[in-house]
């Protein structure tokens, strides 16, 4: 059993936690003048974050929010981010974050879903319902006193990170009062540590780890987006000690280091969690090197909660290719008829949370997938005999070449390695020999040769596995979580239909 799932097996959680809001105000008492959160020049207090936001929730209710409302909260990384919705839950609202970049089309619906009486943005925005800002919100109220304590009927209800592109939220079945000292001591988040947010809060993994951690005491510094110096001087000046990445994250600051040897100083890193993505096995390993293999945390699960594995480095070392076993609620595979399989054979995961757990979600705008109780996660996958699960790809991004499984996320791990390549995203496409031919679209600052990437490739990956086809771009693929839209990949990139 690893270190997690004994501190998991060891805490007792509180029967009667406080609200988060309740959690906030103790916090305010204890800490004080001492700094919370830091993104940019901005700095606030636990006794200034605590006021700030009784005055903001004031406004939301100035602004008709009540409780059990959603709110839509579309900032970018920042301090007012944290502060809507910790004045969402003094007021027992429901934080719904989304993509401050999304697409005003799909943050309508969004919006529409959830029924929000007003949206958080600092910009006006043509969405048919009233949108304001933190400013507008403080300028609304200067009452700072407390408020009447309360709690959320659910602590979050965050959107679909699927690709379908359809919109649904996910309806948290925890509600807005968390054990402050249950998740974050499990997860390595230590009082008065420090954590570094480099994903975007709107996204389930940095949003958990973000309050779970304040909610430790931890002090928490958001960068607006990634930025490998800019992490790095981060981690160096205030001696971070808890970080959560995703693998492209990870291996920009592993090339980083190796580039330039002795420039930077991660020594305080005592935990480092990652997930969002495959991660490369280079990438895992290096990272092995650089913190301890004790130090090196993944996870896999669902913005549903349903289930979370989790596997530390020493265990990877002795599991290769496993995102580990879970932490809570379980896992299993099936066939395409519904039959569980045995271990080593591949079929779709499915979750369900686990006996005398709290329901994980209920979806607003869509069905579940179920089969019997069983959610379908839409990944593929195996289990070893120990229990230990091994991803292989979406259901959806699988391609079927002369009758050949390939897997995006393997063909990606491989192009990874390449020193040019700073990310990729395979597709296939149509091909009226094969059904489907590979095609990977690679981030890189200049093109590289076709037969240069094919001979690195034919050095890792079978010969049917290997791009018939590249397309090169300096445009980001994926987004600040990690994540990626195929659909949206094959929209802008892929070349015309042939053959």
């Amino acid at each position: 059993m690893n270190s997690i799932l004994e501190a998991l097996a060891a805490a007792t959680p509180n029967p009667n936690p406080p609200s988060i809001g309740a959690a906030l105000a103790a916090m305010a008492v204890r800490k004080g003048d001492d700094w919370a959160v830091k993104c940019l020049d901005e700095t606030r207090s636990w006794k200034e974050l605590h006021r700030r936001t009784n005055r903001i929730a004031r406004g939301l209710i100035a602004r008709g929010v009540r409780h059990g409302d959603f709110l839509t909260i579309a900032l970018p990384n920042s301090i007012g981010f944290i502060e809507a919705c910790y004045a969402a839950w003094k007021i027992g609202a429901i934080p719904q974050p989304v993509s401050w970049r999304l697409p005003l089309i799909e943050m309508k619906a969004i919006a529409d879903l959830a029924n929000s009486p007003v949206v958080v943005n600092d910009a006006p925005l043509d969405i048919g319902r009233p949108v304001i800002s933190i400013a507008a919100l403080l300028a609304l109220s200067d009452d700072d006193s407390d408020l009447p304590d309360t709690v959320s009927p659910s602590w979050k209800a965050p959107t679909s990170g699927g690709s379908t592109g359809r919109p649904k939220l996910i309806v948290s079945g925890l509600r807005g009062e968390i054990d402050p000292g249950y998740y974050g001591e499990a997860l390595g988040q230590r009082d008065g540590g420090v954590q570094l947010v480099c994903g975007p809060l709107y996204h389930n993994a940095p949003f958990n780890f973000s309050m779970y951690g304040l909610l430790s005491g931890q002090h928490l510094i958001v960068l607006p987006r990634f930025d490998t110096i800019a992490a790095l001087d981060l981690i160096k000046t205030f001696r971070v000690d808890w970080i959560s990445l995703v693998p492209t994250m990870m291996s920009r600051i592993a090339r980083e280091l190796e580039l330039n040897p002795g420039r930077h100083d991660i020594s305080s890193l005592r935990a480092v969690w990652h997930g969002a993505a495959p991660c490369p096995a280079w990438v895992k390993r290096a990272w092995i090197s650089l913190v301890g293999a004790r130090n090196l945390h993944e996870m896999y699960g669902t913005t549903e909660g349903q289930m979370m594995t989790h596997i530390d480095g020493i265990d990877w070392l002795a599991h290769p290719g496993s995102v580990g076993r879970p932490l809570w609620g379980e896992v299993k595979i099936l066939g395409p008829d519904a039959t569980e399989l045995p271990p080593g054979a591949e079929g779709g995961i499915y979750t369900r949370t686990g006996d005398g757990q709290p329901p994980g979600y209920q979806y607003i705008g869509a069905e579940a997938r179920q089969i019997g109780g069983w959610d379908s996660v839409g990944d593929l996958g195996w289990l070893d005999p120990q229990g230990y699960l091994y991803i292989s790809d979406r259901r959806t991004d699988l391609i079927i070449s002369g009758g050949a499984n390939v897997y995006p996320a393997e063909v990606e791990a491989a192009l990874s390695e390449h020193p040019g390549v700073a990310s990729s995203v395979v597709i296939g496409l149509s091909d009226s020999d094969l059904g489907q031919r590979v095609h990977a679209v690679v981030e890189a600052a200049a093109a590289i040769p076709d037969d240069e990437l094919r001979a690195f490739l034919a050095e890792r990956l079978a010969r049917y596995k290997i791009p018939r086809g590249f397309t090169f771009t300096g445009e980001p693929l994926r987004d600040d979580a990690g994540k990626v839209r195929r659909s949206d990949v094959r929209a802008r990139f892929a070349p015309p239909l042939s053959g």
